[in-house]
């Protein structure tokens, strides 16, 4: 396994893999929401936001911290040491995901609103895939702290293609032969069906890196045989390191991600307690939780393969007390989340209506507004990604942690206000959100100043992109709305206006970012200038 060390080629494949899985998970949700329903679409959502909770404490930052911990020794050429670590995350992840597929199993009741029992054998059914995860978490883990990004990439393709096949087999397959016809059970067991197919996913993901793993395994044995370190750690130091590092990043995620699964929670059950009917609570919830995040989360993922590729290399540099080549590396990641982040929010803002139109032909339109107005914690959410992987890689795993904490107490107290104090219904969730991941960026870019030293290079990761997306914005609405007055085709307008709009961002963007460039340059050498000057004069 190559360990050179190249963000931009890391980065690349983890974002061509998620672009082709997230695109297979838009292409599924419609056929699959025709399946079950509008109420069973929520209850899908409802389970899934649960299991994501439970994925947090199991296994979801599992590879950040195996990746973390490996990279570190790996940079001292401790392939012993790197070698324990693995099989010591191993275990360590197997009781962690086994004590939490047990809770999902018999405990899923009590993750779920009172007023929405029927996700509750969805969730059941999830059970499995939280152990597996763990496991599939520490082999992507450790092929991440050898910078190899091709192991993980190819598993997420071939997840999420197993995950479509089998979620829209099986949701027909359980309404079929479970189901009593009535609209209640055709959403509960095609909600239960729709959940196999992530459990489907997760297994072949791990039989794909298993085999990967035995590929490696006699390069894997040179390099363990060939370490002349002379070091060696206990696995007592292994648990005792693994439980200090991976511990903080597990409850550190868990805070991060847990407000789309409270506020999910407190919005069905507060408007059940203002007396509306839980249908529509649950049809709302899943405009919510499937149509939107699942579109949102494109552009999110996409942005966040740099954080991901970023960690291992951060630490390593880190480790080696090497701080500016560290902060060298942070902005080429912020750099190329925010090249992608700022003009995707720009462009679903601005094609919100159209494009959950078309992905999602049963929305009743509120995932457009949503996604018109929300579109912005794109850009938020992929900076606080980028600071959190930043915190985590330099050793700093419990700020994000207590940063998330404390903009999760406001989301709280906003939402709860607002859900009770507004009739905004759906949309305080969604104005809640906002708010969080504005205060968490805040937070972090904070912490960041404190302990590295590092200042955002607002130019070019920032404004460069924002600039060069507002004519893009402009184009793009235009010519998709007058082709669409001219065609009456919603998808040959879109196609147009993406295109189009991909090509003028892409434009402006090489231009201001070399006129920016010019100028930098200009700056520094100015300064060199007066400080040669000062000098002479001393």
């Amino acid at each position: 396994m190559t360990q050179k060390n190249n963000l931009l080629r890391n980065a690349s494949f983890l974002m061509i893999a998620a672009l082709i899985s997230k695109v297979i998970g838009l292409l599924y949700k419609s056929p699959l929401s025709e399946i079950v329903g509008e109420i069973g679409i929520g209850y899908y959502g409802l389970a899934q936001n649960a299991y994501l909770i439970l994925l947090m404490i199991a296994s979801f930052s599992i590879p950040q911290a195996v990746s973390k911990v490996i990279a570190e020794r790996l940079a001292f050429k401790e392939y012993k040491n790197a070698q324990k670590f693995f099989r010591g995350a191993l275990i360590y992840t197997m009781i962690l995901s086994g004590a939490s597929a047990l809770f999902c199993l018999f405990g899923a009741k009590y993750m779920i609103p009172s007023n929405q029992p029927g996700a509750t054998l969805a969730l059941q059914v999830l059970a499995p895939t939280i152990f597996l995860s763990g496991i599939l978490g520490v082999y992507r883990g450790y092929f991440q702290a050898h910078s190899n990004m091709l192991p993980t990439s190819f598993s997420q393709i071939i997840e999420q293609i197993l995950n479509a096949a089998v979620s829209i087999g099986a949701a027909w397959l359980f309404i079929h032969f479970f189901s009593d016809g009535t609209k209640e059970g055709i959403a509960k067991w095609g909600a239960a069906g729709g959940t196999v197919g992530t459990g489907a996913g997760v297994l072949i993901a791990l039989l794909f890196m298993a085999a990967a793993y035995e590929v490696n395994r006699k390069q894997i044995a040179r390099h363990v045989r060939a370490d002349q370190t002379g070091k060696e750690d206990s696995y007592r130091e292994i648990f005792r390191v693994l439980f200090l590092i991976v511990t903080p990043i597990i409850f550190s995620s868990f805070i991060y991600n847990i407000n789309g699964y409270i506020n999910g929670v407190m919005y069905s059950e507060l408007a059940g307690r203002q007396g509306v009917n839980s249908e529509v609570v649950s049809t709302l919830y899943g405009e919510y939780s499937v149509y939107f995040l699942t579109i949102i989360n494109i552009p999110l993922t996409l942005a966040g393969a740099a954080p991901t590729s970023m960690i291992p290399e951060v630490s390593a540099l880190y480790a080696q007390h090497r701080r500016k080549a560290a902060r060298r590396k942070i902005d080429e990641a912020t750099q190329l989340s925010m090249f992608i982040s700022i003009p995707a929010a720009v462009g679903l803002a601005v094609l919100a209506y159209p494009i959950t139109r078309l992905l999602f032909p049963n929305t009743n339109g509120t995932a457009g507004t949503l996604l018109l107005i929300g579109a912005v914690t794109i850009i938020f959410n992929t900076n606080s990604n980028v600071s959190n992987g930043v915190l985590q890689g330099i050793g700093k795993a419990n700020l994000p942690m207590w940063n998330a904490a404390i903009a999760l107490v406001i989301n709280v107290g906003l939402l709860v206000a607002l859900l009770q104090l507004t009739s905004l219904g759906i949309y305080a969730v969604l104005v809640a959100t906002i708010v969080y991941s504005i205060v968490i960026c805040i937070l972090n870019d904070i912490s960041m100043k404190k302990y590295i030293h590092y200042k955002n290079p607002w130019g070019t990761a920032y404004l460069c992109p924002l600039l060069a997306s507002i004519p893009m914005g402009v184009a793009a609405g235009g010519i998709y709305y007058l082709l669409e007055l001219v065609t009456g085709s919603n998808l040959i307008s879109l196609l147009f206006a993406i295109a189009i709009g991909g090509m003028i961002y892409l434009s402006f963007y090489t231009t201001i970012m070399t006129k920016l460039k010019a100028v930098e340059k200009r700056r520094r050498m100015e300064q060199r200038y007066k400080r040669e000057r000062a000098r002479e004069r001393r």
